[in-house]
């Protein structure tokens, strides 16, 4: 049972970063302006596309799983930071928040690894 909900946890974390990136080229002008409105360079855009869909795919699969969940926690501690440090506003402080659980979710991922549902384990 152990092995199971372990990936079932890995596919619900991943699912909404797959999802953002998906939705990141599928709507790219406009997430290009609302990052520069935020003084960052719509040319990340490109990697932080690449890390939404690569990184949740390597997890979901658990191939090195460990990587993709280290830098896909950086990068949740990263966007807090940069796009939702307003606190006077509840839904930036939810927004702030649901990203540093999501980071500690990754950040668990990183330490433990995965069970033995994963092409790592397999391999």
């Amino acid at each position: 049972m152990t092995n199971i909900l372990d990936l079932v946890a890995r596919i619900l974390i991943s699912a909404l970063f797959l999802l953002n990136g998906v939705f990141k080229i599928s709507n790219y002008d406009g997430t290009v302006g609302w990052m520069e409105g935020f003084g960052i360079p719509g040319i990340l855009i490109i990697p932080a596309i690449v890390l939404e869909i690569v990184g949740p795919i390597l997890i979901i699969l658990g191939y090195k799983a460990k990587i993709a969940a280290g830098f896909l926690s950086l990068f949740c501690i990263a966007t807090a930071v940069i796009f939702h440090n307003d606190f006077s506003d509840q839904m930036q402080l939810g927004s702030f928040l649901k990203n540093i659980a999501l980071a500690g979710g990754f950040l668990f991922i990183f330490i433990n690894g995965t069970k033995d549902f994963s092409l790592e384990k397999k391999f």
